[in-house]
């Protein structure tokens, strides 16, 4: 069996299967260099990123997919799942080989697995676009942490661009170790790369605004004061607002 290794991005994957109808092996096994490790008993295939090649594939998956199939294409890629590229690939290859139709037939293990995963990345940018909190930074710089399961930040910029469209912010995922920089001037977001990594829940100290802890102080108050306790169902609260978010969250800290 040959391994074809890509270079995480989304371009390298459609390049990937751009290669494989070039090269048409019989079978092959589908590896994000994320994920590659050596192996003396599979050849290997490593896909050089081609815009122009993704472009063709992309061309042709978008011009069959509908509208909800082709966010799910995009967001069972952010899954970043080991074996949702190997998912993917068989169901990109479906698409292209087949009729449109072939979307809508949930009979066929691929795309039950895309609509699945969809489904469960769509829930994870969800709860980020209602749980993120963001705390005053100085040089009116909003900030946020965050740990998502998937790869989400790219979901979400639209929902936060459109909110907070006169602030300036960033979205840090602390799992991936990269951000989303809104500039409220050019109203452009950026990839960025921090000079610092926050290792615990709060920011060091030097970074925090001098009147944000009064204003975490305010909304813990009015959050305690809203609370009824005879109504309390902390059950209900974990499935509505699962526990692995609290910590990031104002009120829970």
């Amino acid at each position: 069996m040959e391994r074809y290794v890509f270079d995480n991005s989304f371009e390298g994957f459609l390049t990937l299967i751009f290669d494989y109808y070039v090269r048409k092996p019989q079978q092959i096994k589908i590896v994000s260099q994320r994920d590659f490790l050596p192996s003396m008993f599979d050849d290997e295939y490593i896909v050089i990123t081609d815009e122009q090649k993704a472009e063709r594939v992309h061309k042709s998956l978008k011009n069959k997919l509908n509208s909800t199939s082709y966010k799910a294409l995009q967001a069972v890629f952010l899954s970043e799942e080991k074996e949702a590229f190997e998912k993917l690939f068989h169901y990109c290859c479906l698409i292209i080989n087949e009729s449109a139709a072939i979307q809508l037939n949930y009979g066929n293990e691929f795309v039950l697995y895309v609509m699945k995963m969809y489904r469960s990345v769509h829930r994870e940018k969800h709860h980020h676009e209602a749980f993120i909190r963001f705390e005053k930074i100085n040089q009116d710089l909003f900030f946020a942490k965050t740990e998502p399961k998937y790869n989400i930040l790219p979901l979400i910029i639209h929902h936060f661009r459109k909110r907070y469209a006169d602030q300036n912010w960033i979205i840090y995922d602390r799992i991936r170790k990269y951000g989303i920089y809104y500039d409220k001037n050019s109203k452009q977001v950026h990839q960025i790369q921090l000079n610092f990594t926050p290792k615990s829940t709060t920011l060091p100290t030097e970074y925090i605004d001098v009147d944000e802890n009064l204003y975490q102080e305010l909304w813990k108050s009015y959050f305690h004061s809203t609370t009824i306790e005879a109504r309390k169902n902390s059950k209900l609260q974990m499935q509505l607002m699962p526990k692995r978010f609290w910590k990031n969250l104002t009120e829970y800290n």
